[in-house]
């Protein structure tokens, strides 16, 4: 085998076919996924829907509000930092009720006008937020 090494604890390969249905238009996908995983295989599916609603939500949110893909910081801990800033944000804006139908909309608002910052940064205070984000799944 080919770099047998990089294939140490290897467990599933996975194959997904997913039949989307765009318009008036069928289109057919296959994605393979490797994992070390131990899970019963059904389970599986249940881990890859998870890392795309996640992807999907979070990160797919995070990019096109913050356009998070292009930004070209890479070293040291700015990355780490910025995607903890953009979290914070992206959690005072969706706290904001607002006529503004988007995040991104909201987020330029409040670059441009400190009174509409304010009133972001107000929704935050006003929310009730535990300081153990476990306390509410408990």
């Amino acid at each position: 085998m080919h770099n047998q090494d990089n294939w140490v604890g290897l467990k599933w390969v996975v194959m997904v076919v997913r039949v989307p249905h765009i318009w008036n238009q069928r289109t057919r996908e296959v994605q393979f996924y490797l994992t070390s995983l131990n899970c019963y295989p059904p389970n599986l599916g249940q881990v890859i829907r998870f890392h795309w609603a996640l992807e999907n939500g979070l990160h797919w949110t995070l990019d096109v509000t913050f356009s998070e893909h292009p930004c070209g910081v890479r070293t040291g801990h700015a990355p780490q930092n910025l995607a903890l800033l953009r979290r914070i944000a992206l959690n005072a804006l969706n706290l904001k009720q607002s006529l503004k139908p988007s995040n991104r909309q909201k987020s330029n608002g409040a670059a441009m006008d400190n009174n509409y910052m304010l009133t972001v940064l107000t929704a935050c205070l006003s929310q009730q937020i535990p300081l153990n984000p476990l306390v509410n799944r408990i």
